[in-house]
């Protein structure tokens, strides 16, 4: 299977995300793109960070920097291609086998919640995390951010939609788990099987219509004192803890 750039690289934009990448030695970059409008100190100052690691640099029009950066207000002007060495596509890692526990981000469109995600489901061991292209916040700076660093380095799992995931992960005998602070079955009483995903859906409108056919079951995580749910990040890391809990 031929995988796309998109699926192999975590793309950074604006002047110091770059300079940081390219800075860090535990970091691959395969790529800079300068806009060709780039000069100064500022663009010296990446061409010859770049130069240090033995980085291509390539020059591109202002218009196509945005394009590729998918951000035309905080590129700056440059980007950077950095290598993922786990990221691949969802029916590559399929094709593969090993995915046991597997979680599926539905609809989170909040950087900071995917850049958490990421952090906490890494850290727990967790297989897979499917962070579709459309439908949930790109793997830009803000996620990077807020993973600290980690989305470089986590088993992301690329599709075009969560409801594509969810059919894929379905057709390959697993079984869809939702959270669902309504659900009579708690994550601590529930029996999952060999191959187990878990669909995280986002805070105001939950699962989205296109993955609720493939759900199999609903989970909630107890709550007390009249508290009605978690943040969907804070959730994601009592369920991935709850996942170590079990292996152990």
């Amino acid at each position: 299977m031929e995988i796309s750039p998109k699926d192999r690289f975590v793309t950074v934009y604006g002047r110091k995300p770059v300079l940081e990448a390219l800075d860090d030695p535990a970091l691959t970059v395969d790529k800079v793109v300068l806009a060709d409008t780039a000069r100064g100190a500022a663009a010296h100052e990446i061409i010859d960070a770049a130069r240090s690691r033995g980085v291509a640099v390539q020059r591109a029009t202002a218009q196509r920097v945005k394009v590729l950066a998918g951000n035309g207000k905080q590129d700056q002007g440059v980007l950077a291609d950095v290598v993922a060495p786990r990221m691949k596509p969802l029916a590559l890692a399929l094709e593969e086998g090993g995915l046991k526990s597997v979680l599926v981000l539905d609809g989170i469109t909040t950087p900071a919640n995917v850049g958490m995600i990421l952090r906490t489901a890494t850290a727990a061991g967790i297989d897979g995390i499917v962070v579709p292209r459309r439908g949930v916040a790109s793997i830009d700076p803000l996620v990077v951010k807020a993973s600290a660093g980690v989305a470089f380095r986590a088993p992301v799992l690329r599709c075009g939609t969560s409801a594509e995931a969810s059919a894929l992960l379905r057709a390959s005998g697993y079984s869809l788990f939702a959270l669902d602070s309504h659900a009579t079955d708690t994550i601590y009483s529930a029996t999952f099987p060999s191959r187990v995903a878990f669909v995280l859906g986002s805070e105001t409108s939950g699962i989205t219509d296109d993955v609720r056919p493939h759900i199999t079951s609903r989970l909630s995580i107890p709550m007390a004192a009249g508290v009605e749910s978690l943040n969907v990040a804070s959730a994601a890391a009592v369920l991935c803890f709850e996942l170590v809990r079990r292996a152990q």
